[in-house]
């Protein structure tokens, strides 16, 4: 591009899986369609990845679309969304309809989406929108307050859900789950299947299943159930997916076999709904009220009919009026600072008690010249 400018600033970006470095610059960009005019937004040349650029895979690169705390190196650079609504004064709102990349591709035509920069586009949608609000802005956080396998209640404490955080974030594929909500989940749909023995790799996604090309497995497994807090907090809706989503056909053996993976996994730090559930749902990120709106998508059919469902409302009275853990750390910094204070404390607490336990004629009896300033000794020692 002849119009980027390197800030040579090294930025590299870790992912729950794959990572890439790079270095931060400028460029300008226009579009195509409605944002008439040229803006210049930082990005970040990518010069050396691992698990990022998979083979066969046909995009270039990756863009952000969450808030600056997220940003890289930090949150003082201006991410492209932020810079468009402050250089093109369009609303501060954007939304996404994912098309298709969990079903089959029907007559000659490709699957596809749109993104709209700026609002909400009527032609996008059916029915109503509902909407959830933003807990915190760093991701796009949101608050479960229950889950439902075939229209049974999961039984789980709320806060389970939100375990460390719950998350709409499109760049993952798969519906992830914290461990224990995974376990129930995958107990619940074994059990309510029509399926009496299953591969438990199918459950880990370490093996395909694979039905006969003229059966359709989706008649054997039950909807999935999501219930988002509405703006309302006394009030509550859900959003639905049907098996189309989540039972993924993706490899096609010889003539006779249709081979499926399951679009649900586990996660050690979040609940996040990807593309498994956004394939369902025009998602609106309205940041400027800090809300998600869900809205059923037309595109989201197979073989006429629609694989997903919004209901609502409904009480929140047999749950907990906040379901969130109040204290979360958004940044690594903040971890490694406690980890760092505990472990301080800890080392402190271990040299008192060594001194109580020690006789008192082994004691060293201080003088004048032994005296130690303890403020320049935590500077001498401190984690840098």
């Amino acid at each position: 591009s002849s119009t980027y400018r390197s800030q040579g600033i090294e930025v590299t970006v870790k992912y729950s899986q794959g990572s890439w470095t790079g270095v931060l610059g400028t460029d300008v960009i226009t579009m195509p369609k409605g944002l008439y005019g040229s803006y210049t937004i930082n990005i970040a040349t990518i010069l050396e990845s691992e698990n990022f650029f998979l083979p066969g895979v046909k995009w270039h690169g990756i863009l952000g679309l969450a808030y600056d705390a997220l940003a890289k190196p930090s949150s003082s650079v201006e991410t492209f969304f932020d810079s468009l609504v402050r250089q093109a004064k369009i609303p501060n709102i954007f939304s996404l309809q994912m098309c298709g990349a969990g079903l089959p591709v029907s007559g000659s035509g490709t699957n596809g989406g749109s993104l709209v920069l700026g609002g909400v586009e009527p032609s996008l949608y059916t029915g109503d929108i509902w909407y959830t609000p933003i807990k915190e802005e760093w991701y796009y956080q949101v608050e479960i307050l229950k889950l439902e396998v075939g229209g049974q209640n999961l039984e789980l404490d709320c806060r389970e859900y939100n375990a460390d955080k719950a998350i709409v974030d499109s760049g993952t594929t798969l519906l992830r789950l914290p461990e224990k909500v995974f376990s129930a989940v995958v107990q619940a749909i074994a059990r309510t299947s029509l399926i009496q023995e299953f591969s438990s790799g199918f459950w880990t996604g370490s093996q395909l299943a694979c039905w006969d090309r003229t059966e359709k497995p989706w008649s054997l497994f039950p909807k999935l159930s999501i219930y988002l807090r509405d703006e309302n907090s006394s009030r509550s809706f859900r959003i639905s997916i049907l098996p189309q989503l989540y039972i993924q056909p993706i490899l096609v053996i010889g003539d006779n076999l249709q081979c499926y993976r399951f679009g649900i996994s586990s996660s050690a730090n979040a609940l996040v709904i990807g593309a498994t559930v956004m394939e369902g749902f025009y998602v609106i990120f309205d940041r400027a009220q800090r809300r998600v709106g869900f809205a059923v998508s037309p595109c989201a059919e197979a073989d006429g009919a629609a694989v997903s469902e919004i209901e609502g409302p409904f009480t929140t009275a047999d749950v907990a009026s906040n379901c969130v853990a109040s204290v979360s750390f958004h940044e690594p910094v903040l971890w490694i600072a406690s980890y760092a204070l505990m472990s301080l404390c800890g080392l402190i607490l271990l040299v008192l008690i060594v001194l109580l336990l020690i006789p008192p004629r082994c004691q060293h009896r201080y003088t004048d010249n032994d005296v130690v300033n303890d403020e320049s000794s935590l500077v001498r020692h401190r984690w840098k």
